[in-house]
């Protein structure tokens, strides 16, 4: 989501995600469940599952909530059966969404999500209206005072990325989903840290905000992904970084 990394930055330093955190585990407990479900619970033969629990450690997630959850999708202990779930959706400004998550009960997640984006300024969609806009890829982000544009540049394309971008304080690097793990184990190899390493859906245009806009529709983000089932909140949204800077200040 254009201008994600940038969001997600400026929360950590006002302490937002330490807040969250017992939130945060949730989450990644399920998506450890239902990838471990679909694919096997051995890391070494399901690369998705090696790079959720790469993302787990990443947000200190203790061991023994990573085994566990992967063993409740393997069936070695007992657990609850999500489903996969997605919503489409426009926000403040015609931004267009894509909001998926994973439930127990499709009927309460569908209600409660319709009421969040009635009561932020959103609206919901049909299926297919905004996910057409959506293509999935490997995410990459990293921050500029860690590595040079060139050394990162290097790293990135011979381990098989497609394209390294510069976004405020950050480097963003893109790639086939079927090379995010080499390349994020060549960045690691240098020692390099990484601040976000997943699939994503990158939006093939996007809406420039700014003024109420701008703070409504971050707003809107943020009550989604607070919300317990939803797991990614993607939109084709551009908020400049002084625009980001002075939301953030008003908080």
């Amino acid at each position: 989501m254009s201008g994600h990394s940038k969001w997600a930055s400026i929360k950590h330093k006002k302490g937002a995600a330490d807040a969250k955190r017992g939130a945060a585990f949730s989450k990644m407990a399920k998506e450890l469940t239902v990838i471990a479900k679909n694919g096997g619970g051995n890391p070494d033969t399901n690369a998705t599952l090696r790079n959720a629990i790469d993302r787990a450690r990443g947000i200190n997630m203790p061991k023994d909530k990573i085994e566990n959850a992967i063993k409740k999708g393997t069936g070695e202990i007992p657990g609850v059966t999500y489903e996969e779930i997605s919503f489409d959706a426009y926000g403040p400004g015609g931004v267009a969404m894509m909001i998926t998550g994973l439930t127990d009960n499709n009927n309460r997640t569908t209600a409660e999500i319709k009421a969040i984006l009635k009561r932020k300024n959103g609206s919901s969609a049909g299926a297919g209206a905004t996910s057409f806009l959506f293509s999935k890829t490997g995410y990459i982000s990293i921050e500029k005072d860690k590595v040079g544009e060139d050394e990162i540049m290097e790293i990135a394309i011979e381990a098989g990325a497609e394209d390294v971008k510069t976004d405020g304080g950050f480097y963003e690097i893109y790639t086939d989903i079927s090379n995010l793990q080499a390349v994020k184990e060549a960045i690691a190899a240098k020692e390099i840290p990484v601040v976000t390493a997943e699939m994503t859906m990158i939006p093939s245009t996007t809406v420039k905000l700014e003024g109420n806009d701008a703070k409504s529709l971050l707003a809107l983000v943020e009550a989604l992904e607070e919300h317990e089932d939803v797991q990614n909140v993607y939109a084709n949204f551009e908020i400049s970084d002084e625009e980001m800077e002075r939301i953030a200040a008003e908080e």
